[in-house]
């Protein structure tokens, strides 16, 4: 009875909710002592802020666990590198009851320099602690003994009190959907269950994980850490953490770099078809690469197309997801977004032409199963995403849409237009308001050209509203330059040690 009514509460807070965004103050960004910071006297251009050194004794570091190295080792090429873990403790701040409660925030540290270095990855991608492993491995030498990288959980993910309150059926449903089917009840059922059960096991603290609270929790690291300026690396959709951050706090910018960022210009439905076209450029690349290597894949859109007519037939039966139209795109997908991967890619897709989904299902694992101590990357890239967006699509609309993207974008247009029903029963977020920056130091924005989750048009657009931005524009593939391109990581490292800031406008070759 007790469950009953429960699910009966939630139905009617997600039923309120969705009628639409109720009105909030502007609030204004902090500076010393949480004050208030009149961003005038920010204006005009600004000099790259200096280095500093910082505390070492104010957050309780100490060598990894056991599990914890074995998490980084499973994702990042061995080496000399010595990690170091902790945890912090951030105010929850659930919206309705502000300052209430807490959370622990997982963070690993790796190099021997003076200055942080902090980053912050995608909510549904690696959590920020393995990420900062993987770019402490492939940076410069001198990055590392210049400064020390700080990786960070986002709250809700990884370590940091990761979510996993998606039941696993009917996270298989929306991953195994195929968005090619006329009928979409399925999948609007799915959607229902999946933000029902989300505000049950999360209760009060659901729309407490965003980017908006992430940006405070970084806030709180760089109290910690003792520095007056925090140096900041931006992922992907963690980019929208650190412009946050930088709108909040405009007088704590440090040495900044973006590699990727999401469009500021676009609603959620102009971000997802942008995702489409960009996915479907991405394809298109990874195909002529296929094509130079001489792959096994040899006419790899239309080899996809058949093995999506087949699991159309038959299924492939897997532990914790089955191999479907869909599960396979979202397969496709995430491995179009890591360009070293590409090659078991293209073999993944030949085996499950065969009836071998081993491979496809290794891309999948991260994301619907609980690995290396790792919850599941759905359920945090729903509930974040769902709540950094007031967009609501109606069925009727997204059906619509499915339509006319099939048409535009034939592959991956219906996978996105789909997407749009996940977040269509949870509760509409209040978003807090921040005047734009009027002026800030030097920020570096990375561009890749075929960028499926972070598009090259968003990265460019986010870089046209921050004042003093730089633009590098990686004319390869994936998501994300640096680590992958010479040129681009070059530039950056030259920015972070040095302070020398690129040329706007440097175009880096594939």
């Amino acid at each position: 009875m007790r469950r009953a009514a429960l699910v009966l509460l939630a139905v009617s807070v997600l039923t309120a909710c969705s009628a639409g965004p109720s009105l909030r103050p502007v609030i204004a960004v902090k500076g010393e002592g949480d004050q208030p910071v009149d961003q005038s006297a920010l204006a005009g251009p600004q000099p790259v802020p200096p280095l500093e050194d910082y505390r070492t004794d104010s957050l309780a570091w100490s060598p990894c666990s056991e599990q914890m190295r074995d998490r980084i080792r499973t994702n990042v090429p061995e080496g000399d590198q010595k990690y170091e873990c902790a945890r912090m403790t951030v105010v929850l701040d659930p919206p309705g009851r502000p300052g209430r409660g807490s959370l622990s925030v997982s963070l690993t540290r790796v190099g021997t320099g003076k200055s942080p270095l902090v980053v912050v990855s995608d909510p549904d991608g690696e959590p920020g602690t393995v990420k900062a492993a993987r770019l402490a491995a492939a940076l410069p030498k001198d990055v590392l003994s210049t400064f020390t990288i700080i990786g960070v959980d986002r709250r809700g993910t990884g370590r940091s009190e990761g979510m996993a309150c998606v039941p696993s059926g009917t996270r298989a449903t929306l991953v195994e959907y195929d968005p090619a089917d006329t009928e979409q009840s399925q999948l609007v059922v799915a959607a229902g269950e999946a933000a029902q059960e989300c505000v049950l096991d999360l209760e009060g603290r659901l729309t407490a994980f965003d980017s908006w609270r992430a940006a405070a929790d970084l806030e709180r690291l760089r109290d910690h850490l003792g520095t007056d300026r925090l140096n900041m690396i931006g992922v992907g959709e963690g980019s929208r953490v650190v412009t946050t951050y930088a709108q909040r706090y405009p007088n704590r910018i440090g040495r900044t770099v973006l590699d990727g960022a999401p469009d500021p210009t676009l609603d959620q439905v102009g971000v997802l078809e942008s995702r489409a076209a960009a996915a479907e450029a991405t394809f298109e690349a990874f195909a002529r690469d296929c094509q130079t290597r001489g792959c096994t894949l040899t006419k790899p859109r239309d080899e996809v197309n058949a093995l999506l007519a087949q699991l159309r037939t038959t299924r492939i039966r897997g532990e914790y997801v089955d191999l479907t139209a869909g599960s396979a795109l979202n397969a496709i997908l995430t491995g179009l977004e890591d360009r070293t991967r590409w090659p078991a890619l293209a073999d993944a897709i030949v085996k499950a032409r065969a009836g071998d989904g081993t491979g496809l299902f290794t891309f999948l694992e991260p994301l619907v199963n609980d690995l290396d101590e790792n919850p599941p990357r759905f359920d945090a890239g729903l509930v974040i995403s769902c709540n950094d967006t007031t967009t609501r699509i109606p069925p009727d609309r997204v059906k619509a849409l499915t339509t006319d993207w099939q048409g535009k974008h034939a592959m991956f247009g219906p996978l996105f237009a789909r997407r749009l029903l996940h977040c269509s029963p949870f509760p509409v977020p209040s978003l807090p308001k921040v005047d734009p920056l009027k002026s800030a130091p030097p920020i570096v924005l990375l561009s890749t050209a075929d960028d499926p989750a972070t598009p090259a048009s968003g990265t460019e657009h986010a870089a046209q509203r921050l004042p003093g931005s730089v633009l590098i524009g990686w004319q390869g593939s994936g998501h994300g330059a640096l680590g992958q391109s010479g040129c681009a990581t070059t530039s950056v490292r030259d920015y972070l040690i040095d302070a020398k800031v690129p040329t706007n406008g440097t175009v880096c070759p594939p």
